[in-house]
C-alpha cells in the first residue's frame, strides 16, 4: 500500500507540473474573466433591448384641457408619493375627447406604434377604464388617480399638501434573516457545483489525449495502474486546488474592498463565515473526489472523442439532477427532500454545505464528512478497478467492455457455486 501511494504521488506531481507549468493553464486560469466579460455584455444589451419596450409603454387619458389639468398635477404628486422620482407605471398621455370617445378608447387601445397599456375615459367621478390582458395595474393606477383627484379638491387642498408628514427612514439589518442564510445556502450550491463539474472533467480529456499517444501504456508498464488512477485523481485535485485557490483570493479581496454592506456582510451563514469557508472546502473535496473517480474510471472505457462524449453526457446529467436536488434541499431546509439529498452520496456534500448556512448544529458535519469519505473511498475503489480494465482493453469499446466485466463476474460466480 505505502508503495502504492508513493508511485501515486509521482504521478500525481507528473500530472500537475505538465498542466499547471504551460501557458494553455493560464489561459484557463484566466477563463472566468472572458465568462464575466460575455456575462456583463449580455446583461449590458439586454438591459437595452429592456429598456426600448418599458419606454414605448405608455397609458392614455382621454379628457377635456380642464380635467387633463386636474389630473396631471396629481398624477406628478401621486407618483412621487407611492413610488419615488421616475418609479412606477408607464407614463400618462391624455388626448382630446372625440365624438364616438368609446370607439376612440378602442382604437387608442389597440395603438401598433406605441405599446398603450389602459386607456381612461369620461367623467372623473365616474371614469371608464380599459387595460390590455396582464396591465392590471395600469388599469389601478389610473382608478386611484381619478379618486386622490376627486379627494384633494373636495378636501380643498394642493395636491402637494398632505395630512400628515411622516418621516421615513432606511434602517439596514444587521443580523442574519433566515432568506439570506438561504441564499448564502443556495449560492454555495451553486458554486461548489460549478467548480465541481468544470475542473472534473478535465480528466477524461486527458486521459483520451494519453491513450491516443500512448502514455498511458508507458505508465501501465512502470507502475501499477491503481497507483496510476490515484496520482491521476490526485494530480487532477492539485490542479482544482490552484484554481479554487486562485479565485478565492481574488474574490475575497474584492469583498474586503466593498463596503460592509455589499461586502462580506451579505453572506450570512448561521454558523459562522469562517467555519462555512472551511466545511465548504471540505465539501468540495469530496464532491471533486466522487466526480473525477467516475470520470476517470468511466473515461479509461472510450477509445475515442466521440466515445469520450457519450460517456460523459450521461454523468453530467447525473450530477445536473444532484444540482437540482440539492437546491431543493437549500430552499427547503429540514424537510423530507433536504433529509435525503443530505443522505445521498453523490448529492451529499452540495446538500450539506447548504445546511451549513441554516443549521448552527456541528455534529451533522461530522457524520455527513465521515459517510462522504466511505463513499469516496468505495467509488475510488470501483472506479480504479474500471480503470484498470479500460487501459488493459485498450481496443475495445466502452460499452462492450462493461459487457465482459459483468460477463468476467457472472462466470466466476457461477464456477465458484
Amino acid at each position: 500500500m505505502r508503495q502504492l501511494i508513493q508511485n501515486g504521488m509521482v504521478i500525481a506531481r507528473r500530472d500537475f507540473m505538465a498542466v499547471v507549468a504551460t501557458p494553455t493553464f493560464l489561459l484557463f486560469l484566466l477563463a472566468p474573466f472572458l465568462m464575466l466579460g460575455i456575462s456583463i455584455a449580455s446583461g449590458i444589451g439586454g438591459a437595452y433591448l429592456a429598456k426600448g419596450p418599458q419606454e414605448s409603454r405608455q397609458m392614455i387619458i382621454i379628457a377635456s384641457p380642464t380635467d387633463a389639468k386636474r389630473l396631471g398635477a396629481e398624477e406628478n404628486a401621486l407618483r412621487k408619493r407611492l413610488y419615488g422620482p421616475g418609479g412606477g407605471p408607464p407614463a400618462v398621455r391624455t388626448v382630446a375627447p372625440e365624438p364616438d370617445a368609446n370607439a376612440q378608447q378602442a382604437r387608442l387601445l389597440a395603438e401598433k406604434v406605441r405599446d398603450v397599456t389602459a386607456v381612461m375615459r369620461g367623467p372623473i367621478d365616474q371614469p371608464t377604464i380599459m387595460h390590455i390582458a396582464g396591465e392590471a395595474r395600469d388599469g389601478r393606477f389610473l382608478a386611484l388617480l381619478a379618486e386622490e383627484t376627486l379627494r384633494s379638491e373636495k378636501l380643498g387642498q394642493s395636491p402637494e399638501m398632505r395630512l400628515s408628514r411622516p418621516e421615513i427612514r432606511e434602517v439596514r439589518q444587521t443580523m442574519p434573516t433566515r432568506s439570506r442564510q438561504q441564499n448564502t445556502g443556495s449560492g454555495a450550491v451553486v458554486v461548489m457545483f460549478m467548480l465541481t463539474i468544470m475542473l472534473a472533467s478535465q480528466a477524461v480529456g486527458t486521459l483520451a489525449e494519453e491513450k491516443s499517444n500512448k502514455v498511458i501504456e508507458i505508465l501501465a508498464a512502470s507502475v501499477p495502474l491503481e497507483s496510476v488512477f490515484f496520482g491521476k485523481l490526485i494530480g487532477l485535485f492539485g490542479i482544482a486546488l490552484v484554481f479554487v485557490a486562485f479565485w478565492g483570493g481574488l474574490v475575497a479581496l474584492g469583498l474586503s474592498i466593498l463596503p460592509a454592506s455589499a461586502g462580506l456582510a451579505s453572506f450570512a451563514p448561521v454558523i459562522g463565515l469562517p467555519l462555512f469557508v472551511i466545511l465548504a472546502g471540505c465539501y468540495f473535496a469530496m464532491a471533486f473526489m466522487l466526480l473525477g473517480a467516475i470520470f476517470l474510471g468511466v473515461g479509461a472505457q472510450a477509445s475515442t472523442m466521440r466515445e469520450i462524449q457519450m460517456l460523459s453526457l450521461p454523468i453530467t446529467l447525473f450530477q445536473l439532477i444532484m444540482f437540482g436536488l440539492s437546491m431543493a434541499a437549500a430552499g427547503s431546509p429540514g424537510s423530507g427532500v433536504a433529509r435525503f439529498a443530505e443522505i445521498f452520496p453523490f448529492s451529499s456534500p452540495f446538500a450539506m454545505a447548504a445546511r451549513g448556512a441554516t443549521d448552527p448544529a456541528i455534529w451533522p458535519h461530522v457524520v455527513a464528512l465521515g459517510w462522504q469519505i466511505l463513499w469516496v473511498s468505495i467509488t475510488i475503489a470501483i472506479g480504479a478497478h474500471f480503470f484498470r480494465y479500460g487501459v488493459l482493453k485498450s481496443g475495445v469499446g466502452p460499452f462492450k467492455a462493461l459487457g465482459q466485466i459483468l460477463a468476467k463476474r457472472w462466470v466466476s460466480k457461477t464456477n465458484l457455486h
